[in-house]
């Protein structure tokens, strides 16, 4: 049988690489390289290109993966920048806005995690919060965590008969890495997903492809949780059900 392709988006390295001298290479997380392989399926690594049409890409996978980054560009959701908003890669944001509204209209699946949560509810109309701290608040948790990367640090409640939901049950203990979040959920996207203060921590798609993405970082979690391992897994299974549908 043909192994699934699934395609993870490249963020951009500012600084200059030892090796070859290379300025703003594109580079993608090991985990997501290394999660893909083992479950069987070929990861493709795209980075960005400017004036790039999604639909030039879209025959190159089977499901899609936004991992995390920089800020998103608040212009992209009809704002101007705060004083807290971080690093922003406006031709990333452009470029995988592209990508995923192409998956959406091929049917193809598209995970999302953190960054990439809140760039898949801006490619369908949806808003943020640029700074959790300075605009949210009801947002009394530690977002932003000081714990090591990989270590769980508060708990997310699942909407029951969500796609989540199926993965984790009604809870899961989850790392928090993010000052931005969604704000209002965009075109055929619901939360599904909630931290205790009220924020949003995972979102789904209510019609066509199946979209689903959260706030927190699975892939650092993956070795010592395996539902995070089973959170892949899932994604592979909806990618391989869309082949077939």
């Amino acid at each position: 049988m043909k192994k699934l392709r699934i395609a993870v988006t490249a963020d951009t390295m500012l600084e200059t690489t030892d090796i070859i001298g290379q300025v703003r290479a594109p580079f993608a997380p090991r985990e997501f390289v290394e999660i893909i392989a083992e479950l069987g399926a070929v990861p493709v690594i795209l980075p960005d290109v400017e004036g790039a049409c999604g639909e030039d890409y879209v025959d190159l996978f089977d499901g899609l993966i936004l991992p995390g980054g920089p800020d998103i560009d608040p212009r992209l959701f009809g704002e101007q920048p705060v004083w807290a908003l971080g690093r922003t890669n406006y031709k990333r944001d452009v470029f995988e806005i592209e990508l995923v509204r192409a998956a959406h209209r091929a049917a193809k699946p598209v995970l999302g995690i953190c960054r990439g949560c809140q760039l898949i509810n801006v490619a369908f109309g949806g808003t943020l919060y640029q700074d959790l701290p300075s605009q949210c608040t009801g947002a009394y948790i530690q977002h932003s965590q000081k714990a090591p990367g990989a270590y769980p640090v508060h708990e997310v409640r699942m909407l029951e008969g969500s796609s989540l939901y199926e993965t984790f049950g009604g809870t899961a203990q989850v790392n928090s890495r993010h000052h931005q979040a969604v704000r209002a959920p965009g075109r055929g996207l619901k939360a599904t997903a909630f931290a205790p203060d009220g924020v949003i921590e995972g979102i789904e798609g209510t019609e066509g492809a199946s979209i689903v993405a959260v706030q927190w970082h699975p892939e650092n979690m993956l070795r010592e949780h395996g539902e995070m391992k089973r959170f892949f897994a899932d994604f592979l299974e909806r990618v391989r059900q869309s082949l077939t549908a």
